[in-house]
């Protein structure tokens, strides 16, 4: 009998292109997708964030209300809105309209009856239907997938907070590529490993960079480019410097409400790139799974259910 991942390996594999019905992006996709055109100064970032976070109420502030609640000058805003392509403030403000439009397009919210515990797992389901939004189109995913599924070896790099979903990917990885090397301690060490990556044959590094981003995720990253890597990064809806230097970017809400972040939509959007890494090889995938369960029944790995 197949394992569990055996058997979605072989029932779950991506389809490419738009089998269902057109879905309009997310509007944080949207926005992303609006700012990300041009290299924005910090500044400017600080504006691009603040509207991404607070699309509904900042569409229909003034200039001037605008730049005092992101901290930046009047002219600045003005700067930023010539430097996403518009003619001006207004005409911006009046494309945010129509993006905060869509997002009430639903009607009225109902009254929030809920506790802290019940508002954090309905940030998340929003976080999860924007990233659903995202999927109606994988072809990235998919390319990406097969990209990294070639890439020998394979570099998984998460520091800090972040360690714990690169172990995931790194972990489920090993299972379906020969050679996967996760690297969650920064300085010399990522170092050595992301440049013994690239002399040992290895073309791509997989980054995961959740809040708050640390500086040595953002130099290990540079180490990997200036190596001759590529680097596809899973992170946040932030607009930084880390986004600035990957060459894909799947960026996907985090959890914000309780003390700590939860990571529900960047969880699943490292699963897809694994179901991707599958479809691409499936002969490779079968027959490593194969030899995985015979190891894992022959030592025991795991209780009888």
């Amino acid at each position: 009998m197949p394992s569990p991942q055996q058997a979605r390996a072989q029932a779950s594999a991506i389809t490419s292109g738009k089998t269902a019905p057109e879905v309009e992006a997310s509007p944080t996709s949207q926005l992303r997708a609006l700012f990300d055109q041009p290299r924005l100064s910090p500044g400017q970032r600080r504006i691009a964030q603040y509207l991404i976070e607070h699309i509904t109420e900042a569409a229909f502030l003034s200039i001037t209300d605008l730049a005092e609640r992101a901290g930046v000058s009047q002219p600045s805003v003005t700067r930023f809105a010539a430097a996403v392509g518009f003619s001006g403030y207004p005409a911006l403000r009046e494309r945010l309209q129509t993006i905060a439009l869509g997002t009430l397009a639903g009607g009225p919210a109902e009254v929030n009856r809920s506790n802290e515990l019940q508002a954090a797992v309905d940030a998340e389901i929003e976080n999860l239907e924007n990233l659903r939004r995202d999927f109606a189109d994988p072809d990235q995913v998919i390319e990406v997938g097969r990209s990294l599924s070639e890439s020998a070896p394979l570099t998984v790099l998460g520091l800090r907070i972040s360690s714990s979903l690169a172990e995931y990917f790194a972990y489920a990885a090993r299972r379906i590529h020969p050679d996967v090397r996760l690297v969650t301690l920064g300085g010399s060490v990522a170092y050595d490993a992301l440049l013994q990556s690239r002399e040992a044959g290895g073309t791509w590094v997989l980054a995961f960079s959740m809040p708050r981003h640390a500086q040595e995720t953002l130099t290990a990253v540079r180490v990997a480019r200036r190596a001759g890597l590529k680097v596809a990064l899973i992170t946040d809806l932030a607009l930084g410097p880390v986004v600035d230097e990957a060459d894909v970017t799947f960026a996907t809400g985090t959890g914000s409400r309780l003390v700590f972040d939860s990571y529900a939509a960047p969880g699943v959007m490292a699963a897809a790139l694994l179901q991707a890494m599958t479809d691409a090889g499936p002969e490779r995938t079968q027959g490593r799974l194969e030899e995985y369960e015979q190891v894992a029944e022959e030592h025991h790995f795991f209780l009888r259910d």
